[in-house]
């Protein structure tokens, strides 16, 4: 059964380890992801865009580390996993960020995540979170899903994907369609939307809409569009 949706970004700059001294213009950013996440049951199933040229499925036994971003932050997917000392598995960055969500916000929480390929076309994403709401339908315990993607990165001179004025109101109506949960206008993004395969599994998941939306932040701190918010089925 679905209960609620968290959508957060892919981004390190959440973790203060890793912000250094750029934490505190990230703390309302942080606060938002950790509030969102506090709305999903005790079972998590994560959806990102994968690093590794296939889908993936992480599971609550995986422990990964932050090393790869400049620190050495270890995150696990389960309390079990985070407190068994195991050696990190190489986890994509929305996985580490949902066992690091889940460590701060739900300790006793479980997650598995699957990270889809980017160069899924459209139709296969949706295909895809079609598949992912039949399987939590047939399961009776509550589920939640966290959605960890990003919008553009080229929203300003020192964005990582350089800078695009007209991935602006590109980002802009992403970011509109995520606060009012308008799932349609999500199978029509373009490549330009770093996350885009994410969205559009989220998209299948819920192809009537939620029932409600709720907007806790939007905004492009280092030129990449980040958004978070609840969807309620």
């Amino acid at each position: 059964m679905l209960s609620a949706i968290a959508i957060v970004p892919s981004a390190p700059v959440m973790v203060p380890e890793l912000a250094a001294a750029a934490s505190a213009e990230t703390a309302d950013l942080r606060a938002a992801a950790i509030a969102a996440v506090t709305a999903l049951p005790p079972r998590w199933i994560g959806v990102g865009v994968g690093d590794m040229g296939t889908d993936s499925v992480a599971g609550p036994g995986s422990v990964g580390t932050f090393a790869g971003y400049g620190v050495d932050v270890r995150v696990g997917l389960s309390g079990e996993a985070a407190a068994a000392g195991r050696d990190p598995a190489a986890l994509p960055l929305c996985a580490l960020i949902t066992a690091w969500l889940r460590g701060l916000a739900q300790p006793t929480a479980s997650a598995e995540v699957r990270a889809y390929r980017s160069d899924h076309d459209h139709g296969t994403a949706v295909t895809l979170g079609r598949r992912l709401r039949t399987e939590i339908d047939a399961t009776d315990d509550p589920i939640g899903v966290l959605v960890v993607a990003d919008g553009a990165n080229t929203l300003s001179p020192p964005a990582p994907g350089g800078y695009d004025p007209e991935s602006i109101p590109v980002q802009a109506a992403l970011d509109d369609a995520l606060a009012a949960g308008d799932s349609a206008a999500l199978t029509r993004l373009p490549d330009g939307i770093v996350g885009r395969t994410a969205y559009r599994v989220l998209a299948g998941l819920t192809e009537r809409g939620p029932r409600s939306a709720e907007e806790l932040y939007r905004g492009a701190p280092y030129g990449v569009g980040y958004f978070v918010g609840i969807w309620h089925p």
